[in-house]
């Protein structure tokens, strides 16, 4: 039995700190050492889950590549458990400019999957069972497994999703908002247009993501403010996926919607603080 099954989303992060974001106009840029560590979305919200105290699995696709040995070794570092199939087309990855101030840009290769699904519906079916709750990115390998999340989902558990930038029009993203309970989206490219997105998904619970400005929670656009950092910020690539681990984590444990979200909060600053997504013990608060 699984707290949170993650299905999608593992990839390897470069990350490059950068002197300004947009890059100055050169031919060359010295920076400090470039990493290849663990990341994209479904890593962040696994590993973040693992450091709040969830029993978490994750289900995905990976290359037999350099890139597959880094999450490899930092899943197994980790204890979370991974059910992976081999992705002919490579581990996908993001090169992620950071700035001073810990901005981000990401450069993200998807590795756009080729063929039928690596897994078949009874296979998914028998992990999702075991779930108490499931967070599924927004990989296109998953799209005809859908019909079978939600057939094999145990009566209590819940499915969340993270559309990321969507725009409220795109279609690619529709069927994974469909698919879900619990919506996160970032407001970055909703706008004004972020209550009226929120009612197209009723009777989904939606949570508008804002980074520093904080969140809002839909229906009713209650607010939730961002928290403090506890200590300067380095890296808020992944603060996103610490606010879903957290919300999640929080809603496991009996948590109001209010509460869990202000909880999330303080997940994703303490999130901020550190270089990459493997958390030392005490970094992430907990309940």
């Amino acid at each position: 039995m699984y707290d949170l099954l993650v299905i999608g989303g593992l990839g390897v992060d470069v990350r490059v700190r950068v002197p300004a974001l947009p890059l100055p106009a050169a031919d060359s840029v010295t920076v400090d050492p470039i990493e290849l560590r663990i990341g994209n979305t479904g890593a962040g919200v696994a590993l973040a889950a693992h450091a709040l105290g969830l029993r978490v699995a994750v289900l995905d696709v990976l290359g037999a590549d350099p890139a597959g040995d880094v999450v490899r070794a930092a899943l197994t570092r980790t204890g979370v458990h991974a059910v992976l199939a081999d992705d002919p087309a490579g581990t996908r990855r993001s090169v992620n400019l950071v700035d001073p101030a810990g901005r981000r840009m990401s450069l993200y290769d998807p590795r756009p999957w080729r063929g039928p699904a690596p897994f078949t519906p009874a296979e998914l079916a028998g992990l999702v069972r075991d779930a108490a709750h499931v967070h599924l990115s927004i990989m296109d390998w998953t799209l005809d497994l859908l019909p079978a999340l939600r057939t094999g989902l145990a009566p209590v558990a819940a499915i969340s999703t993270d559309l990321h930038d969507w725009d409220g029009t795109n279609p690619y993203h529709r069927p994974f908002a469909e698919a879900a309970d619990l919506v996160f989206v970032s407001g970055v490219r909703l706008d004004a247009a972020a209550g009226q997105v929120a009612e197209a998904l009723a009777p989904r619970t939606v949570v508008v993501t804002r980074g520093a400005s904080g969140a809002e929670l839909h229906p009713g656009a209650r607010p939730v403010p961002a928290a403090a950092p506890p200590a300067p910020v380095r890296d808020t690539n992944g603060a996103g996926d610490a606010f879903a681990a957290g919300l999640i984590a929080a809603r496991l444990r009996g948590a109001a919607l209010p509460d869990a979200a202000a909880y999330a909060a303080r997940v994703a600053a303490a999130a901020c603080t550190h270089d990459g997504m493997e958390y030392p013990p005490g970094l992430l608060p907990r309940l």
